[in-house]
């Protein structure tokens, strides 16, 4: 089964469903229609029986610059019920086991989708980012609590408190990704173990991935709604106006009254 809406397609095959990421002369950023698209494919997967395993992929040379900026300011998530955090609590509920396969930039939710993979393969040109501090903003899907835990506290903490990216070796050495390959390996690496998983008995792989994540969504909803609570609140504040600003008008932004 495949299905297409441009900038997100998604083809079933042998149990594995892909999802790619198909917006590379716009860097794969996240509109809020692809949000609704992702949110949906999500949705259909998690209660489709045909599917075993989830696969997250882009390009080779990029797997998603985050919010499209000016897309995400025309339309800002409007309450709990936007696509968005119809994608985060998608992801946070996932019961079957979801790879991703990472090339080039990954920047805000392309890399806090990761959090809540099972399995991350990344390119040798990864480059992750969540650069939300410096947009006025804070963590998001649930990556204030799932950072800390994967990374541990003073990676995630200089990760997420600075801003800046951090290259694939760094990932594998703080136990985001799981292997680097060079890109073009990538995709295939990723679908390679999908199917090797997408043959094992599908009540044991969720079974296994429960107890895995066991007592932990309920956290990890709980933060996703706090984080989308103080997000919502800092998106209208001096600061993240000031940081929008400056990125529509090429400038760094000038946080020293703020």
């Amino acid at each position: 089964m495949s299905s297409s809406n441009q900038d997100i397609l998604q083809h079933t095959e042998a149990g594995v469903c892909t999802i790619t990421f198909h917006r590379v002369d716009k860097k794969n950023a996240f509109t809020a229609a692809m949000y609704a698209t992702l949110a949906a494919t999500l949705a259909a997967a998690e209660a489709d029986p045909q599917v075993r395993v989830l696969v997250f992929q882009g390009d080779a040379t990029v797997f998603s610059a985050g919010n499209d900026i000016a897309d995400f300011l025309e339309r800002p998530p409007a309450g709990p019920t936007a696509p968005v955090f119809d994608v985060l609590r998608g992801l946070a509920t996932f019961s079957k086991p979801m790879i991703a396969a990472v090339c080039g930039p990954a920047v805000g939710l392309g890399t806090t989708m990761l959090f809540h993979c099972d399995l991350v393969y990344a390119g040798d040109n990864a480059v992750f980012s969540m650069p939300f501090v410096n947009l006025g903003l804070c963590p998001e899907a649930g990556s204030s609590l799932l950072a800390p835990q994967i990374l541990g506290y003073h990676r995630a903490a200089e990760a997420l408190l600075f801003g800046e990216p951090f290259l694939a070796e760094a990932a594998l050495e703080a136990g985001l990704v799981n292997r680097v390959v060079p890109p073009t390996e990538c995709n295939a690496l990723a679908q390679a173990q999908a199917k090797k998983l997408a043959a094992k008995p599908l009540s044991s792989l969720i079974e296994t991935k429960r107890l895995l994540k066991k007592g932990q969504t309920p956290a990890v909803l709980e933060r996703i709604a706090e984080e989308a609570e103080t997000f919502s609140r800092l998106l209208t504040a001096p600061a993240a106006r000031e940081a929008f600003t400056a990125f529509l008008e090429k400038r760094r932004p000038d946080f020293s009254k703020l």
